[in-house]
């Protein structure tokens, strides 16, 4: 059977039935299934850690116009479940592109559906909230297809960080992207940051590099020990998939960190393991916030700044201690985005000011996060 007829289906625990045609391997995949709103990037979507155990529905019509390439990738491999879209272009087109996106699929092993009503899945995962799935193409069962999904465990009480981290320290260099000349070196260091990765995103790590920091990216589950002997100016908490509140190595670390007065910036996992670690709670949300256009309020400034987010857990904003301000809320439905805390030097934002995709209208917070840094080494 030639690649262009090779069926595909989508199951879902409620028993709804997608029918159509593979666009990556033949195999099945589970997750849990959510949707992504971004109009561009699905190559940094799919190598995203913080997608890891999740099927991705990319609700922009037309997706793999201009391939893939070896540069717009966020980590060492796709870590999506899965990958549903609506049609896959007969052509993809572009200067940088080396791949095409079904053949890219094909070769990291993962399964993907093309020619379903992406619209109505959206839809459904909106109004009934994500909920778990089994992609499956070549031989296609909708018994079978429909009991691998309903096995699958929540994401709620699930400790990913810990199975998508490193496994030993390791160093960064690398600066941002420019036309003409790719990556840059990055510039002279002024600090050190120790990363932890939870899940971390490549342009987190190259936004920092670019500001002057020497960056030393340690596991998810080294101890606070550990990280003040490397003898760090600031310490970042990475992004990252799954659960926060069983990440209790992590809580620890981050609150005896905190402890020390050292300054201290988190992105999405990160910054729900800060609020935990303050004494906040989290809650999964319904089907979360994914995608590159969502409007945020700073509410030190008054201004409304477009952010990507990724994300399926939420602080709650009502078990925050006295310590705990909110400096960012979602436009979108209320919930919070960012906190910092009075009594130590120390913040944190839900969405993702690295992008990859998305705007940098949130970049500054990384500038905070040097400025921090250069009060305490003052």
């Amino acid at each position: 059977m030639s690649a262009a007829t090779v069926p595909a289906l989508l199951a879902l625990v409620d028993g709804t039935m997608f029918r159509g045609r593979a666009i990556g391997a033949e195999m099945a995949s589970v997750g849990e299934v959510v949707f992504n709103t971004a109009m561009t990037g699905y190559q940094e979507i799919l190598t995203d850690p913080s997608y890891a155990g999740q099927i991705v529905t990319l609700t922009y019509p037309h997706v793999g116009n201009t391939g893939v390439n070896p540069e717009d990738v966020e980590s060492s491999r796709i870590f999506a479940a899965g990958l549903v879209i609506r049609d896959l272009p007969r052509v993809a087109s572009n200067w940088r592109s080396t791949q095409d996106l079904s053949s890219y699929l094909r070769d990291a092993g993962i399964v993907g559906i093309s020619d379903i009503d992406t619209r109505k899945l959206t839809r459904i995962l909106r109004e009934k909230g994500a909920q778990n799935g089994c992609l499956m193409a070549g031989k296609v069962d909708e018994r079978e297809a429909l009991e691998r999904a309903r096995a699958v465990p929540s994401m709620a009480g699930l400790d990913l960080a810990k199975v998508v981290s490193c496994t030993a320290p390791y160093r960064w260099d690398t600066g941002t992207w420019a036309l003409g000349s790719g990556y840059r070196a990055a510039p002279a260091s002024r600090f050190h940051v120790v990363a932890y990765d939870y899940g971390i995103k490549h342009n987190i790590l190259r936004m920092l590099a670019a500001r002057g920091c020497k960056l030393t990216v340690v596991p998810a589950q080294m101890s606070a020990q550990d990280v003040l002997a490397l003898k760090p100016d600031g310490v970042f908490l990475s992004n990252g998939p799954g659960d926060p509140e069983p990440c209790t190595y992590a809580i620890a670390a981050i609150r005896s960190l905190v402890a020390t007065g050292m300054p201290t910036f988190g992105i999405c996992l990160g910054h729900q393991l800060l609020g935990l670690a303050a004494g906040a709670k989290t809650i999964k949300m319904k089907f979360g916030h994914h995608g590159a256009n969502h409007p945020v309020l700073d509410k030190d400034t008054g201004q409304v700044l477009i952010s990507s987010q990724n994300h399926g857990f939420a602080v709650d904003p009502a078990t925050l201690p006295a310590n705990v301000r909110v400096t960012h809320v979602s436009l979108f439905d209320g919930s919070l985005q960012g906190i910092a805390l009075t009594d130590r030097p120390a913040f944190s934002f839900q969405g993702h000011p690295e992008a990859s995709p998305g705007p940098h209208d949130l970049a500054y917070l990384f500038d905070r996060f040097i400025k921090l840094m250069e009060k305490r080494v003052a």
